[in-house]
Order: C-alpha cells, then structure tokens, then sequence
C-alpha cells in the first residue's frame, strides 16, 4: 500500500533519522503479524500453549504466543481462563504495576475491558468500576468482566462530567485508556479512515483533554491518574499530558523504571511510548500521574451509583 502524504508528515514529525522513519511507514503499509498475548485471568492450567517472554517486564500473568496461535479459539478462552489483547496494551498497562495496593479502580473509558481485567489483576483492587459511555459497546464490556470472573466489579455508564460531579476526590486509581484515532490500527491489517487528517486529530485531542480533565477531579489525594492511547500523534500524547499539567499542577508524572527505554524524545516529562517497528505490538503511548496533594479520600456508596451490571465476590 502507497503511504498518505498525511503519513509521511507524521514519520518525520516523530522521528529525525530517515531510516526510523522509513521503518515506521513501512510498518503501517506493508503489516505484519505480532505474537499474539494473553492475560490470564484464573489460576493458570497446564498451558496448551507454548509461551514465550519478550520482555524482561513482562508481568507473570502475560503469556506471549507463538504468531500463528489462535488463542481466541481454545476452549480456556471461552471459561474465563484468559484475556486477549496486544502486547501493546500490557506495555500501556503496565504503568500499573509500580502502584501498591489500592482499594477502589475506576476505568473511564473501559470497553472492551483489557485494561480492567489487567488492574483487577495487577493490583486485586478492593472494587473496580468500569465505565463506558457509548451503549454499544456496553455489551462486550459486560461479556468480558463477566466472562472472565472479575470481582468485585461495578460496570456503569455515565459521561466523565457526571462523574466529576457526583464522586470527586474518590479513586485510588483511575484509568483513561481515551477514545483516539486509531491510527496503530493499521499496523495490524485493519482500517482507520481519516486517522492522519488534523481534523480527526484535533477532534480526538479535544474529547482526551475533556475526559482527563474530568478523571482528574475524581482522583483521591494522594491517588494515581494512568493516560494511554493506541494511536501516535503527538497531539493526542505528549500534548495532552502538557495540557493537563497546567491545568492541575498538583499532578506530577510519574517515572516508570522498567519503561526508561522507551521514554517519549518529544517531550521532557516522563510518559513512554511503544512503536510498531519494535516488532512487539502495534504500538502505544502510556503515562502514570500521582496526585500530590494532602487530604481525606471521599467515600463512593456504590449502592447509589446507576449501576448496569454488578458483581460482588463470593
């Protein structure tokens, strides 16, 4: 496939060296297949998988796979056994592993669920709530939670502003996998229209800037703000981690010691990203910020939240 001059643009806004941005085009045009990965949710059986590490970080609980195995098929996969997704996404998710023990998780934009499943089991919170605005996607987000036996969980679906309204100062941790353009789509084979064009660009830079600024409200004192993307421009990143940072200065991002390798060359502030060309997953963007200031973590009476689906352990 021809690149977009929109594509070109973009590689040499990345990166300096002609050959990196030659391998980033190349990567986008011409895709090839990633190890697929699994996330295992349950106590993990005599694997019928022969699993791989491609990571001296790689979280015990994330197996990498041989590229032709189908894992989506096994009947594990069907039980609850195991999750998939891109190793990309353990890269963005796994800013979560640095974090000690936290009692509540609200995933903001949590469809399909991966990174829910992962801090459930990263970080065995006391109570995760997933949250997803866009009906539609409602459905494969309760699928995966109930399917993959994750408790104690809350699935809800309300507009980041009614969030910062009703449950501010609240969670330990909050997770904004945003809603982006999609551009690391096309290194797996699929499509993304208009995911180059600055006006997807700008529009997708816009919605982040009003969800963090929304999830920043409900973190607690002294509680953790995870932002990650699938997508690279530097608008919907970098730029929006800047963005952030002015407007809430009591947030500081959080360095990442077994992600300094991949530490972002736009920008000072610590955030890290992943490129199709490392040949381990199509590619992502990841950053932790703590929140600094002093005080008492207000308390969500989870009875009272408009719940769609609730679990509690048994």
């Amino acid at each position: 496939m021809k690149p977009s001059n929109l594509l070109l643009k973009l590689s040499r806004r990345l990166f300096e060296i002609p050959d990196e941005q030659e391998r980033f085009v190349e990567t986008l045009t011409n895709p090839q297949p990633y190890h697929p990965c699994i996330l295992w949710c349950q106590p993990k059986p005599e694997s019928p998988f022969a699993a791989k590490i491609i990571t001296p970080w790689q979280p015990e609980f994330i197996d990498c796979l041989p590229i032709k195995e189908k894992p989506g098929q096994n009947p594990l996969h069907e039980k609850g056994y195991f999750y998939c997704l891109d190793f990309s996404s353990v890269f963005a998710a796994s800013t979560l592993l640095t974090i000690p023990h936290v009692k509540l998780v609200f995933d903001m934009c949590a469809a399909p669920g991966g990174k829910s499943v992962f801090a459930w089991k990263a970080l065995q919170p006391e109570l995760i709530i997933s949250n997803e605005v866009i009906g539609k996607r409602l459905g494969m987000l309760i699928s995966n939670v109930k399917r993959c036996h994750i408790s104690p969980a809350t699935i809800v679906s309300r507009d980041s502003r009614i969030w910062a309204e009703t449950i501010p100062y609240s969670c330990d941790l909050v997770i904004v996998d945003a809603p982006c353009s999609g551009q690391s789509l096309l290194a797996k084979g699929e499509v993304a229209p208009g995911c180059f064009h600055p006006t997807t660009i700008n529009k997708c830079a816009n919605r982040q800037k009003r969800i963090i600024a929304n999830s920043a409200q409900i973190v607690a004192p002294q509680g953790y703000l995870a932002y990650m993307t699938c997508t690279y421009s530097p608008e919907e990143n970098e730029q929006v981690c800047e963005w952030l940072l002015e407007r809430f200065p009591q947030f500081q991002a959080i360095e990442i010691n077994h992600l300094k390798d991949y530490q972002s060359h736009l920008t000072t502030i610590p955030c890290y990203r992943m490129f199709p060309q490392h040949s381990l997953g199509a590619g992502a963007f990841t950053v932790l910020f703590k929140n600094l200031e002093q005080g008492e973590t207000k308390a969500v009476n989870v009875e009272n939240l408009p719940k769609i689906w609730h679990n509690l352990k048994t």
